[in-house]
């Protein structure tokens, strides 16, 4: 007997783990597949509704307990960079960009390796080998560009890295560009790196004439996400809608149980592109 694959995109909860950002928290993320010939319109629809992609999964945090999660993105056309930002633009200028098609190089995963042993040891990636991290950098269905941050003068044989120091792997949406994962030479933990390549996104994104940085997640209460809302210009999803946000202390990470929708509401809320609702 011949069954037809059902149309609307399936929906999926993972069990509790610990939360990455909060202590004493608990995560649960809700999930579907990225697949098929309408993957583009799905992941362009879903990201706009507080999703993210990771390889062939999109996700966004629903947790039992806790909403503190919010998708954050950067509005190009209200951002101006700070003097702080300023000085870090001027700081990385010896950096050459270069966008190519997600293709996972031993260089790159020697600086991935330093940077989760220098930053995030015990975090959940602390273990992941080569053939993981490719198929990371290499397994999307949509489009994506792998942007490499060069220092060519300071290269040398010896040199692991080949001349990267900064690593940016982007979706490129109809409303803006992902930063889906970057890291970076922990050895220019000075330069401010991680400022820096959102700076320099929010360029791309202009170039292209699209009006958004996607950035993740911003966690009110977290030091690791606390630098995302140093950026003029920040919206936050929050209820279903895009909001710009205010001053960081009007955000709590302390939402009680009730006040979390069950599952079968959030999944209903979801707006799904045309042929797949």
């Amino acid at each position: 007997m011949r069954h037809s694959l059902p149309i609307a995109p399936q929906f999926y909860v993972t069990a509790p783990q610990p939360c990455p950002y909060l202590a004493d928290r608990m995560e649960r993320k809700l999930f579907t597949a990225l697949q098929g010939d309408a993957a583009e319109k799905l992941n362009n629809s879903l990201s706009k509704q507080g999703f993210r992609r990771s390889q062939n999964v999109l996700y966004r945090p629903s947790c039992a307990d806790c909403s503190a999660c919010l998708s954050a993105r950067i509005k190009v056309s209200d951002f101006t960079p700070t003097r702080s930002q300023k000085r870090v633009l001027k700081r990385n200028a010896f950096l050459n960009r270069s966008a190519s098609s997600p293709w996972a190089t031993e260089a790159q995963y020697a600086l991935f390796r330093d940077y989760l042993d220098s930053r995030h040891a015990t975090g959940g990636m602390a273990d992941m080998d080569l053939f993981e991290f490719a198929a990371m950098v290499e397994e999307t269905p949509i489009r994506t560009r792998l942007i490499e941050y060069r220092d060519a003068e300071t290269q040398t044989a010896d040199d692991l890295y080949e001349g990267i120091r900064a690593v940016c792997l982007t979706d490129i949406l109809e409303d803006g560009v992902s930063m889906v994962y970057s890291f970076f030479d922990p050895e220019l933990m000075r330069n401010s790196l991680g400022t820096y390549l959102i700076l320099d996104h929010v360029e791309i994104a202009r170039s292209l004439g699209l009006p958004y940085v996607y950035l993740g997640y911003w966690v009110p209460g977290s030091d690791k996400m606390g630098y995302k809302a140093n950026f003029k210009g920040v919206e936050i999803y929050r209820d279903g809608v895009w909001e710009t946000m205010t001053h960081p202390d009007d955000y709590t990470a302390d939402v009680h149980p009730m006040s979390i929708e069950p599952i079968a509401e959030q999944v209903a809320r979801i707006t799904l592109p045309d042929g797949q609702g």
